[in-house]
């Protein structure tokens, strides 16, 4: 899923764009209002998260022009203040949710994906060759038999099948299952992994020695 992220911050942009790249978003970041405007309108994006302190053009200038626009791209608007009446001026301008800053990166992420499967942009499948993964069932198919997963084995999955082609370490996959600075037991990653290939196919997530796995662009 492609994110359009609005930040003008260099730090705080720069960690968003990483944290949503490990939880398996493709990010593309503008740091102004009319750079914003001008990619919303050529991209094909799933969602944008758009700060309100924006210079020159504000968050909710670009909100606004947006929505005049007939753009009905659904928006996670990112606020430094928490109060009741930015809160309810996003909203009316169009926002779908809003996220104060201070809040912790695992609920901005939840909020994010809780927003796009709201506003039916997410896609109930994904598919790699004759692998597919249906994101509501956490039920994988491949060659049309139909195999059940646990919860992280789903999100091991999910995350190999939206970046096929890429590797993915070790690090990012524990970091999207238990969250930023959690304890995870030294297997417990390579447990996931062992159990996916049990079920799906020994040659199906292939280790990258040194840094970690990938699925191919095409299963098969």
């Amino acid at each position: 899923m492609q994110l359009l992220l609005v930040e003008d911050d260099a730090l705080l942009g720069d960690g968003l764009r990483a944290a949503l790249d490990r939880a398996g978003f493709g990010v593309t970041w503008v740091k102004d209002g009319k750079s914003a405007l001008n990619v919303a309108g050529s991209g094909d994006f799933t969602a944008m998260v758009l700060d309100i302190g924006l210079p020159a053009l504000s968050g909710m200038e670009v909100l606004r022009e947006l929505r005049a626009a007939g753009n009905d791209l659904p928006v996670l608007l990112l606020t430094a203040r928490d109060s009741t009446r930015d809160k309810v001026m996003g909203l009316e301008y169009g926002a779908d949710d809003y996220v104060v800053k201070t809040a912790d990166m695992e609920e901005l992420i939840a909020r994010l994906r809780a927003l796009i499967r709201r506003t039916g942009r997410a896609n109930g499948t994904l598919k790699v060759g004759d692998l597919s993964l249906d994101l509501t069932t956490h039920t994988a198919t491949r060659d049309g038999k139909s195999i059940a997963l646990s919860v992280k084995e789903a999100a091991v999955l999910r995350m190999l099948l939206e970046r096929a082609g890429r590797v993915i370490t070790r690090h990012q996959l524990a970091e999207v299952l238990y969250g930023w600075g959690k304890s995870v037991e030294s297997n417990a990653i390579e447990v996931h992994i062992h159990n996916l290939r049990s079920k799906l196919g020994g040659e199906i997530v292939k280790t990258v020695r040194g840094i970690g796995y990938t699925i191919a662009k095409s299963s098969q």
